[in-house]
């Protein structure tokens, strides 16, 4: 029996990102990867997240964030650190060999509300889409061929 490759979507602020990343990997990658998110400030992602997911048929209303202490406790191939580089820190992994940083910008950070916070989540789902695309071309290949590790 084959084991999925399993990838944690890390966020230093609140969810909406890590949740935005896990979403779209498991529409893009079907069984193939089992996908997990997590954050450090709130578990719970702002629901501009879920609405601007829903306009690109992505539900993610059903997830629920791991708790970070327990996300620790597990093994992953593949961590994502979906931070802003520029105003957070990355943290240390240090059971994971295979880490990738994001530097994506948190949209609870943007000034304003209603069309212009909304712009903001969009930008960044649309970054983040760009992002688990690119990544799942570069995994994928080595999940079928059975290269990559538990």
């Amino acid at each position: 029996m084959r084991h999925k490759p399993r990838i944690l979507f890390f966020s230093t602020g609140d969810s909406a990102r890590s949740q935005m990343a896990e979403g779209f990997t498991r529409e893009l990658a079907g069984d193939e990867i089992v996908a997990v998110s997590t954050a450090v400030q709130s578990a719970s992602a702002d629901p501009l997240a879920g609405q601007v997911m829903n306009e690109v048929r992505v539900d993610i209303s059903a997830q629920r964030p791991k708790q970070v202490a327990d996300a620790l406790k597990e093994h992953f191939s593949y961590v994502v650190m979906v931070c802003d580089a520029s105003q957070e820190k990355f943290p240390v992994w240090p059971f994971c060999r295979n880490i990738i940083r994001w530097s994506v910008i948190d949209p609870e950070r943007v000034d304003g509300n209603g069309e212009n916070k909304r712009e903001a989540f969009r930008s960044v789902r649309n970054e983040i889409r760009r992002k688990v695309q690119e990544m799942l071309r570069q995994i994928l290949p080595r999940i079928q061929e059975g290269l990559e590790c538990r």
